[in-house]
């Protein structure tokens, strides 16, 4: 099988290269970095790619022609990248909306996906399901709550789900009050409990707009209402979801929090490929608990849920600001609980059209980019 790795130096993708390494039947044919070009060069060494992208046009002038692999720029190299008649299988692991054109044109080439960016269901998927059906194509969950689902109901003999239960760990500030949140750092946000992932997604998962935005996903992903569509807060990250179907009967997916694991069955699917990853010891692991997700002091999980209900654009308001808040964040110009008072203004102040195609999504991410700056 023949792939193309959509960030590949981001923490999906380099993920994603340590699961091609332990198996024997996968070529790497294109690989895409924002812009850590010095990663990007090893990488190109290791795998000899035909194609390799660079987003940020500046720093693709550093990338070296390494072992004849021919060097494209900005979103267009991107594209061009998920869309080569040579892959069989594109892996989106871009972080932020720059993901969703990349998607669009790798179903338009009849290309199935390996789905880690979020934002391309969040945004686009009342585009992306659709023209996956028309065109054949296969939308592969990486996230590991929606490969859980995923799972689950391929294993279910053609039984419906009810609804479904995604499992969130609670980030590192599950518990914490109001007024402790108002007081916490960057160092602590990024300090997650269980999984390694880069910084944007720590930071949503500290304030639960990652499961916010996993919801919308779910949404699109199994065809489901936003009411059968349920999180429960799940510490241990051992559970990753849970299916209940319609005799009361609920299917789990369990395993070691590893990305790794979920990447590889995208890959291999509907295969399972023997690996040398951990296995989940029960005896470390011997009490699984679960609680409700505190929507008063985290309100960017019901934030999210508000948007999808309302559909059209609102989704896109709603990763947009958050995008845009998240940055402030990480550049220390804004609080953590700032991240979601920026969000709900932004969210407030839209009264745009609610139209969902490229131009419009397009239109209003960099409006409510910009006025979730200037709101701060």
């Amino acid at each position: 099988m023949k792939i193309a790795i959509l960030g590949s130096t981001g923490s999906i993708g380099t993920q994603t290269l340590e699961v091609v390494r332990n198996l024997d039947n996968i070529k790497v044919v294109a690989l895409t970095a924002h812009s850590n070009v010095e990663l990007l060069e090893k990488q190109i060494a290791e795998f000899n790619p035909k194609l390799a992208a660079v987003y940020d046009e500046k720093a693709a002038v550093q990338l070296s022609n390494i072992n004849d692999t021919e060097i494209l720029k900005g979103l267009d190299g991107i594209v061009a990248a998920a869309s080569s008649g040579q892959i069989d299988l594109v892996v989106n692991a871009l972080v932020g909306n720059i993901g969703l054109l990349p998607t669009l044109s790798a179903i338009e080439a009849g290309i199935d996906i390996a789905l880690a960016n979020k934002e391309t269901l969040v945004c686009g998927g009342e585009l992306i399901m659709p023209l996956a059906a028309e065109k054949g194509v296969n939308i592969l969950p990486i996230d590991s709550e929606h490969s859980a689902i995923f799972q689950c109901i391929s294993s279910s003999a053609g039984n419906a789900a009810e609804r479904i239960y995604l499992t969130a760990s609670g980030g590192p500030f599950r518990g914490y009050s109001k007024e402790k949140l108002a007081s916490v750092s960057l160092d602590d946000a990024l300090n997650h409990p269980n999984w390694v992932m880069g910084q944007k997604v720590t930071i949503d998962s500290a304030t639960l707009m990652n499961k916010g935005l996993e919801v919308i996903e779910a949404k699109w992903l199994f065809d489901l209402h936003p009411d059968e569509i349920k999180v429960l807060v799940h510490p241990q990250s051992i559970i990753h979801s849970m299916v209940e179907f319609k005799d009361g009967q609920i299917l789990a997916q369990l395993g070691p929090p590893d990305m790794r694991l979920p990447i590889q069955y995208a890959l291999t699917h509907p295969k399972r490929i023997s690996n040398s990853f951990a296995r989940l010891n029960f005896a470390e692991h011997n009490s699984l608990t679960f609680e409700q997700p505190d929507f008063k002091n985290f309100p960017c999980l019901n934030m999210a849920y508000e948007a999808i209900k309302a559909g059209g654009l609102y989704p896109t308001v709603l990763n947009a600001a958050n995008e845009a808040a998240v940055e402030m964040f990480l550049a220390k110009k804004i609080s953590f609980t700032d991240i979601a008072l920026i969000i709900d203004r932004t969210i407030s102040s839209y009264n745009g059209h609610n139209i969902v195609d490229i131009d419009n999504i397009l239109e209003v991410e960099t409006w409510a980019k910009r006025f979730a700056c200037e709101t701060r």
